[in-house]
C-alpha cells in the first residue's frame, strides 16, 4: 500500500490548506504592520547548530542523516526559534532591537501528543536585544491580536516563571539527576512521587517545590506564593515580574501556574501558554529566553511566541473562504474576458469551464451568465 503516509503525517486537502493558507497570510500581515521582519531559514542544518545551547532539549524531537557533500551529520529542523536566534546573532548583528518572524514546516520525531502532526506549521514572532517587561508586555499583546484575528477573542494565558524552580533547585544544592528527576515529576504534576523525593531535599526548600503544584489560578495564588516561598531575591523578582504583566495586559484574562515547566532548558523566565475554549491543549505557547545567540557568538535578551498554524486553522472558528464563481468556456468573448479580469482583481476566485466539463459535477454555488451584451454573477447553475 504504497499511498499510505507514516503515521502523524497527513496530506493537507482543500478546504483545509485554504484556511491553512488564509490565516498564514493575516498573521504574517499582522507581524509586519508592527515592524516584524521576515527570515526564511534552511530545513536543514548541520546538527550541531541546530541543537546547540538552546536547542539542545530538541535532539531527541530531531531527524538525523548525513550529508553526502561534506560527511557530516545534518538535521531537519525541529524548531525554527534557534535558527532565527543564529541569524539574529550571526548574520544580522543588529545593534538594537530586532524583531522578527518567521513561518514554515518543522518535523518531529515523535507527535508532541496522540493528535499531534508530526509536521506542524510552524508561525511565530521574537524580539531580541530588549531584557525588560516591555518587550514581554508587546509579545503578549501580539499573541492576543493573532488569536482574535483568528476567531478567538476569549482566551486564558497561563503565566509562569522557571526561575522559581531554579532558585529553589540551586538554593537546595541539588545535583543534576536530582533537579531532572524533580522537573520530570513536576512536568507530569506526580504529586506522590513529588512528595517521596521532596522529603529528601533540605528544608524549606523540599516544601516550597512541593507546594507548587497548588499554586495555581488568579492573581491572588502570586500573594500566597511570597507568603509561602522562601524569600530568596530570585523568587521575590520573579514573583513581581508576573504581577508587572499581569497589570499591564488587563484586556487577557490570566492564570498563574507556578509549577509550569514548559521549555524549562530553554527558557529562564517568564513562560506562557494560551488556552482558547473547548480545547484542553495550549494553542499558543512562548516566553522569554535571555542569553539566546551565546552559542553563535552574541548573546542577546530575547522574548517570542509560535503556534502550529496547521493546529490554529483546524480549530479557528473565524476563517470564512470566499465562494468560487465558475465561468463558462467562451474564449473568444471579450466581455467575459474582461468581466473575469474584473472580477479576480477585486478579489473574487473564477474557474473557467473547460469545454465539455459536466457542470453536475461542479461545486460552485455561483456562475456567470449572460446578460444583454455582458455577464452577471447569478446563483443559477447553467445548463450543460
Amino acid at each position: 500500500m504504497n499511498w499510505l503516509l507514516p503515521e502523524h503525517f497527513s496530506d493537507v486537502l482543500p478546504p483545509e490548506a485554504e484556511r491553512i493558507e488564509a490565516l498564514r497570510r493575516e498573521i504574517l500581515d499582522l507581524f509586519r504592520l508592527r515592524g516584524f521582519e521576515r527570515v526564511m531559514p534552511p530545513m536543514l542544518e548541520y546538527l550541531e547548530s541546530l541543537l546547540t545551547g538552546a536547542g539542545q532539549d530538541l535532539d531527541l524531537r530531531t531527524f538525523k542523516l548525513s550529508d553526502q557533500l561534506s560527511g557530516r551529520t545534518l538535521g531537519l529542523r525541529a524548531d525554527m526559534t534557534p535558527q532565527v536566534a543564529r541569524i539574529d546573532a550571526h548574520l544580522l548583528n543588529h545593534p538594537g532591537v530586532t524583531r522578527l518572524c518567521y513561518c514554515g514546516s518543522i518535523l518531529h520525531t515523535r507527535p508532541a501528543s496522540l493528535a499531534a502532526s508530526r509536521e506542524p506549521i510552524q508561525i511565530g514572532a521574537e524580539i531580541y536585544g530588549h531584557a525588560g517587561l516591555a518587550a514581554d508586555i508587546e509579545i503578549l499583546r501580539l499573541m492576543g491580536v493573532v488569536l482574535a484575528a483568528a476567531g478567538f477573542p476569549a482566551f486564558r494565558v497561563d503565566l509562569g516563571h522557571v526561575g522559581l524552580f531554579r532558585a529553589l533547585s540551586q538554593a537546595a544544592g541539588m545535583d543534576a539527576p536530582t533537579e531532572e528527576r524533580l522537573f520530570s515529576l513536576l512536568e507530569g504534576k506526580d504529586v506522590p512521587a513529588l512528595e517521596c523525593l521532596c522529603a529528601t531535599l533540605p528544608a524549606p526548600y523540599g516544601t516550597a517545590i512541593l507546594k507548587l503544584p497548588d499554586l495555581y489560578g488568579d492573581a491572588d495564588v502570586l500573594a500566597r506564593a511570597a507568603d509561602e516561598l522562601p524569600a530568596l531575591p530570585e523568587i521575590e523578582g520573579a514573583l513581581a515580574q508576573l504581577a508587572a504583566l499581569a497589570r499591564a495586559v488587563p484586556e487577557i484574562a490570566f492564570s498563574i501556574d507556578l509549577a509550569d515547566l514548559r521549555g524549562y532548558h530553554y527558557h529562564n523566565g517568564v513562560v506562557f501558554a494560551a488556552y482558547v475554549p473547548g480545547h484542553p491543549s495550549a494553542i499558543a505557547l512562548g516566553g522569554r529566553y535571555d542569553g539566546v545567540g551565546k552559542c553563535f557568538g552574541r548573546a542577546r535578551p530575547a522574548t517570542g511566541f509560535s503556534l502550529d498554524l496547521r493546529e490554529l486553522a483546524r480549530r479557528a472558528p473565524g476563517v470564512v473562504l470566499p465562494e468560487a464563481i465558475l465561468a463558462p468556456p467562451a474564449p473568444h468573448d471579450a466581455a467575459l474576458t474582461q468581466k473575469i479580469a474584473a472580477l479576480r482583481q477585486a478579489g473574487e476566485i473564477v474557474v473557467e469551464r473547460l469545454p465539455e466539463e459536466d457542470v453536475a459535477t461542479l461545486r460552485y454555488t455561483r456562475f456567470l451568465a449572460p446578460e444583454g451584451e455582458g455577464w452577471r454573477i447569478t446563483g443559477r447553475k447553467p445548463e450543460r
